[in-house]
């Protein structure tokens, strides 16, 4: 009975969303509310339940995402975006842009979430197709693959940090699998799937496209620009510190000895929240105040890219609700004796639910924050390392981006591509990321 009323919920949402174009948090709440009555929660504890599913969600990431938000505009907004992907193409040449492109937009796609570096990389990227007079997908399912793969792997994007402080996963440790996994990962799905798909569906790579719909976009003289080293550095400033405390955490077990003032002092700086905080400081010196950029100026900056994400955390708090009521409801509990003495690994599985919630849901946000509330309870019963977990939970959540998914359509549009190419270009990328994520989540097993 709980997956089945579990599974008439996730169908009442798709409804919802995609027939009557209900707002995603206005339908999270709604079918939180259904599940609830049908799970036999009384109804006196139904509104506390799912104002605790919402801020203990939005409490985990709430630091964390907004000012990873703002840090991404700061840089966007100074040039150093634009710095670090010119530098990289034109070191790299035009016998190797693709891979200029893919290692510019995953340093990019770090700093920035899928949207933003989306729309910041688009006109760079199409003109330089332009000068060297090749389609824009050529550059795009680069650009894309890099995006999705930051997206769904690596914090402080909200699905593997909200994900990783449900299972109770240490986020410098995602961080550092995270890149392990998503670098072959992108690799396969960024260069070597369009050599593959361009032969398939060649019609696709001699699309010109459109971006028109952006707008006006601001581009940087090259003197306007902040240097190359400075924009990296600013960029990549809060993978060093969470990067830098995991490993100071892992020394100081490994010795056995944890009284040593500049670990303990490395860890602290580390700790995702603390390393957000250091990097927006120095973001707003490095991209604003050194570049003679006013304050006022810069906190406008701030200021737009939390109004931008406000409705994102509002959906991720929604999920955190729906995945709080599946858990109140028994439904984790439920899997978790359905499951009781079998040797599916809970990382396959995390997989398989976060697969089959994407498909269904489009979101892959959404996707990953409900599948934790039919994990979680598994996790008590199995040695599982959380970091995995939470990575095979991301990777699900990328899979067979349809036409349920908002980045389907955005893709389909400036890339100027029928359903039939998108389907075989985006939606083809978006599995093999998937299922490479899961493959090499399994081999890093392994080794930790």
């Amino acid at each position: 009975m709980p997956l089945i009323i579990t599974a008439c919920a996730v169908v009442l949402l798709i409804i919802l969303i995609s027939k009557f174009r209900m707002n995603t948090f206005i339908s999270l709440l709604i079918i939180s509310i259904f599940a609830a009555i049908c799970f036999g929660i009384p109804l006196n504890n139904i509104a506390q339940l799912l104002e605790a599913g919402i801020g203990g969600t939005l409490g985990h990431i709430a630091l964390i995402f907004g000012l990873g938000a703002m840090l991404g505009r700061l840089v966007a907004d100074a040039g150093g975006a634009q710095q670090i992907s010119m530098v990289l193409i034109d070191k790299f040449g035009t016998t190797k842009i693709q891979l200029a492109v893919l290692i510019a937009s995953f340093i990019i796609g770090i700093a920035m979430f899928f949207e933003v570096g989306l729309v910041l990389l688009l006109p760079i990227i199409f003109s330089i197709a332009k000068e060297m007079k090749i389609a824009p997908l050529y550059l795009g399912i680069p650009m894309t693959a890099s995006l999705l793969s930051a997206h769904c792997f690596l914090p402080p994007h909200p699905g593997p940090t909200v994900i990783a402080g449900e299972y109770g996963a240490n986020i410098g440790t995602v961080l550092l699998y995270g890149i392990i996994v998503a670098i072959p990962t992108v690799i396969i799905a960024g260069l070597l799937f369009p050599k593959i798909v361009k032969r398939i569906i060649p019609n696709a790579f001699e699309r010109n496209g459109n971006i028109s719909t952006l707008g006006t976009t601001t581009v940087f003289k090259n003197e306007e620009l902040p240097s190359f080293s400075i924009s990296l550095f600013t960029a990549m400033l809060p993978v060093i510190l969470m990067m830098g405390g995991t490993i100071s955490t892992i020394v100081a077990d490994f010795i056995n000895f944890k009284g040593i003032y500049i670990l303990n002092l490395i860890e602290f700086i580390g700790k995702p929240s603390i390393a957000m905080i250091i990097s927006i400081l120095v973001a707003m010196y490095t991209m604003g105040i050194k570049r003679n950029i006013s304050v006022k100026h810069i906190m406008t900056s701030c200021s737009t890219a939390v109004a931008a994400i406000a409705m994102m955390l509002l959906i991720i708090g929604g999920g955190g609700a729906f995945k709080q009521v599946l858990i109140d409801g028994g439904v984790g509990q439920y899997i978790s004796v359905l499951f009781e003495g079998s040797s599916v690994s809970p990382i396959i599985l995390a997989w398989c639910v976060a697969a089959i919630l994407r498909i269904s849901l489009g979101s892959a946000t959404v996707a990953a924050i409900s599948t934790s509330g039919l994990i979680i309870p598994l996790l008590s019963t199995y040695d599982a390392n959380l970091a995995l977990v939470t990575l095979a939970t991301g990777a699900g959540s990328t899979i067979a981006s349809h036409v349920n998914d908002a980045a389907f359509w955005m893709v389909k549009e400036y890339f100027g591509l029928t359903m039939k190419e998108t389907f075989f270009t985006w939606t083809l990328m978006s599995t093999i990321q998937a299922i490479c994520g899961l493959l090499f989540i399994l081999l890093l097993e392994i080794f930790v």
